[in-house]
């Protein structure tokens, strides 16, 4: 490991990114007796904080990074999905504008912001356990997987969900 890997995970930026993913898997993890407001509040406020955090980073080349270890199976996935649409009820369902298919397809294509948020959890929460590691490449190699995978998909059903949960909150129809 060079230099360089070692000073960035225990840098000011990687501690406070690592700290507002930690706060984002916590709150998915217990919504239990949350109302719908508080959830789209608190949802906004974290899910926005963790969108910044991550554009503040240079987004890295394709590292080749040695394979991380996922955390997150199935069972973790539908728990956080489920809880998140039981809280939304009907207004979990939105059109995604942003979809691949979008320019194909003659009809609009829903989406859930429950989905999208268990997406997000996923890969914030294995890079978090891997992190949590203590090992410096393991916790590199995370963080440049977090990365990459922010810009090839979770950046975009991050940013799909902040919308959808800004449409709710301020009831805004689009």
């Amino acid at each position: 490991m060079n230099e360089n890997d070692r000073n960035i995970v225990y840098s000011q930026q990687v501690i406070e990114f690592t700290t507002v993913v930690v706060e984002c898997c916590r709150f998915l993890e217990n919504l239990s007796e949350i109302k719908k407001t508080d959830f789209i509040d608190r949802a906004l406020k974290l899910f926005s904080l963790l969108y910044l955090k991550t554009i503040m980073f240079e987004m890295p080349e394709n590292q080749n990074n040695n394979s991380i270890e996922r955390f997150v199976g199935q069972e973790e996935y539908d728990f956080v999905k489920e809880n998140i649409a039981q809280i939304l009820g009907e207004n979990d369902s939105f059109l995604d504008t942003f979809h691949p298919d979008m320019p194909f397809s003659d009809t609009p294509i829903a989406a859930t912001i429950s989905e999208n948020l268990a997406d997000v959890y996923q890969e914030i929460r294995d890079y978090a356990e891997n992190y949590k590691s203590e090992n410096e490449q393991i916790m590199s190699d995370a963080l440049n997987v977090c990365l990459e995978s922010f810009g090839e998909h979770w950046g975009q059903k991050l940013l799909n969900a902040v919308r959808a949960l800004h449409a709710l909150k301020y009831d805004v129809r689009s």
